[in-house]
């Protein structure tokens, strides 16, 4: 993943293990009921309080 960034290349990932794709990227779009909920960095994706609700947990941790 490293390597494609360097060379400039986006990649797509599509994935429920939140925690550990939340690692590797540097932007997401949360998706809830086919609308985009949020969208942003790691930590702001994690400090919205619509995606905790709706998608992450109250006590969801990185």
């Amino acid at each position: 993943m490293r390597h494609l960034k360097e060379r400039g290349i986006g990649v797509l990932i599509t994935d429920h293990n939140v925690r550990e794709t939340l690692g590797l990227i540097d932007r997401a779009y949360i998706i809830h009921s086919g609308q985009v909920l949020m969208e942003g960095t790691p930590n702001e994706i994690v400090s919205n309080p619509d995606v905790r609700r709706l998608y992450l947990g109250e006590e969801f941790r990185l």
